[in-house]
């Protein structure tokens, strides 16, 4: 999945966010609303204009964002 085709961050939208390609959509919205236990069914429901390929940009988008991410704390 390339998510880079559904997600895009534009700063006159959402002051920035990434969201679902002509929606108003975040993808920080679609994975809280996992986090809290909504299946994708339910968002999709939820938001009848949005796909399975949607969410699956969101999920690919959030894996390759975490993927850089650096923590630095102290040692164990």
């Amino acid at each position: 999945m390339n998510w880079r085709e559904r997600i895009i961050a534009d700063p006159r939208i959402l002051v920035g966010k990434a969201v679902i390609k002509g929606t108003r959509i975040s993808v920080e919205l679609v994975m809280g609303l996992l986090a809290r236990g909504y299946s994708r069914d339910q968002v999709l429901q939820q938001y009848p204009h949005l796909t399975a390929d949607d969410l699956q940009a969101c999920f690919a988008y959030a894996a390759e964002v975490l993927s850089s991410e650096h923590m630095f704390g102290k040692p164990a």
